[in-house]
């Protein structure tokens, strides 16, 4: 189902989310692929940004729109480490993102198979496609590690 590129990637999205729990954020990464090259990446850093909008996946498509010099990231997969929230949902359909991979479900505020089925209900002026499950483990273990250490 998966590809060894897809590992490969999922892989930089997690060093992505290594990134963020490294200063003490929630440990989500993400990349965006175009091409087999990547064009742009990010991790979450509401904190440290003191911006709700700097989730993983935003900081990302704003990164690969940069350098490509374009808002449109048409051709693209992006790779992430969590299920997308309705914000971030939203934002990859307005890239025109044409297909995401995520790692692990987020079962309170995800979008596309968790609290909500986002792209499959919905009719909007893009589709985009999923699929879900890689590296779901070493996602999960990197969440669960983060919260604990905060109780």
């Amino acid at each position: 189902m998966f590809s060894d590129q897809d590992r490969l990637f999922m892989n930089l999205a997690i060093a992505e989310a290594k990134i963020s729990y490294s200063k003490n954020e929630v440990p989500v990464g993400a990349v965006i692929v175009r091409n087999n090259e990547v064009i742009g990446k990010g991790y979450n850093s509401v904190i440290c940004n003191k911006d709700v909008s700097s989730h993983a996946e935003i900081v990302a498509i704003k990164n690969a729109s940069k350098f490509i010099g374009n808002y449109r990231l048409c051709d693209t997969t992006m790779y992430t480490t969590l299920e997308p929230c309705h914000m971030c949902a939203k934002a990859i359909v307005d890239a025109r993102i044409n297909q995401i991979i995520f790692a692990a479900a987020e079962p309170k505020t995800g979008s596309i198979i968790s609290i909500d089925n986002l792209y499959d209900r919905q009719t909007f002026n893009h589709k985009v496609l999923y699929r879900h499950g890689l590296l779901e483990h070493e996602s999960s273990d990197l969440l669960k590690d983060f919260f604990k250490s905060k109780r």
